[in-house]
């Protein structure tokens, strides 16, 4: 029995590492640009393959074994957002100093949107985390403020002049006013979705920043988070998602719980879901 066990320990943990790599690097594939991409090449291969090992073609074969070489340089370039956000959640860089700041910060946000959706004026909010989000965003009006609920009012009123595309929060300061954040380029997206929504995914799907939208015509809140976006969210469960997420309580993390935090949308099921809508939110329209 002992002999056996020295013999099938090794294999054994070769493929357990092999299968919880493979499984997290489906995970954090699944739902970003690049998915379809790396899908049909990997279709494309496999069936090559199939043929030229059949027929014994060797010339096909020669030319697969060359090809799969650059398949990592292409992989590398394909998810070049994702991979700098995944390195960007392993540093794990704490903005926010401590808890009660956070939220106190949190509060801000929370008052700000729900002051917003009351009166039907849209926003667009980016809470910045470890990326740094001036390189990865256009424009953009440098204000260095300390953020308030009035300020942030002030900024998305509709005859103001900044009034027009995004705000980047850092910690406990409005960084810039009116930035133009990338646009989502996923096609599985409903078309009900407005700029608004798909600057927010594209954003969050290019940093670890949390992107927060009202509607103007909807009055709905939603936030958009390592790609995923959840909408018709009450004021209690957004408040809940940003403490959960920027509220940093300095405890030990098992290795488990360090894996779970590397997973995109983590607890989150699909690309858009929907958050204890509150009575009377549609989904209809264009909400810019």
């Amino acid at each position: 029995m002992v002999e056996l066990l020295k013999q099938i320990w090794r294999p054994g943990l070769e493929i357990l590492i092999l299968t919880v790599g493979i499984y997290y690097v489906f995970s954090f594939v699944r739902g970003t640009r690049g998915a379809a991409v790396v899908t049909g090449f990997l279709v494309v291969m496999l069936t090559l393959w199939f043929i030229s090992s059949v027929l014994k073609l060797t010339v096909l074969t020669w030319l697969m074994g060359s090809i799969t070489t650059f398949f990592v340089v292409a992989i590398l370039v394909i998810f070049q957002p994702e991979i700098r956000r995944l390195l960007a959640q392993v540093g794990n860089l704490q903005l926010f100093g401590n808890v009660h700041e956070q939220r106190e910060n949190i509060e801000v946000i929370i008052q700000t949107v729900e002051r917003l959706a009351e009166v039907r004026i849209g926003a667009l909010i980016a809470i910045e985390q470890s990326t740094q989000l001036q390189a990865v965003v256009e424009s953009g009006v440098p204000v260095d403020c300390v953020a308030t609920p009035e300020m942030l009012e002030t900024i998305f009123f509709p005859n103001n002049a900044m009034h027009d595309g995004g705000v980047i929060l850092k910690g406990d300061r409005i960084a810039f006013a009116t930035c133009i954040f990338p646009l989502t380029r996923r096609q599985d997206l409903s078309k009900s979705l407005g700029t608004r929504h798909r600057a927010a995914i594209g954003l969050s799907e290019e940093t670890d920043s949390i992107v927060v939208v009202v509607s103007e015509e909807t009055r709905a809140i939603s936030y958009a988070y390592k790609g995923q976006l959840t909408r018709g969210v009450s004021v209690e469960n957004l408040r809940a998602f940003l403490s959960s997420v920027l509220v940093k309580v300095e405890r030990p993390r098992s290795l488990l719980d360090w894996f779970r935090a590397l997973r995109p949308g983590s607890g989150k099921d699909g690309a858009v879901s929907t958050a204890n809508r509150a009575p009377g939110i549609m989904r209809t329209g264009t909400d810019y």
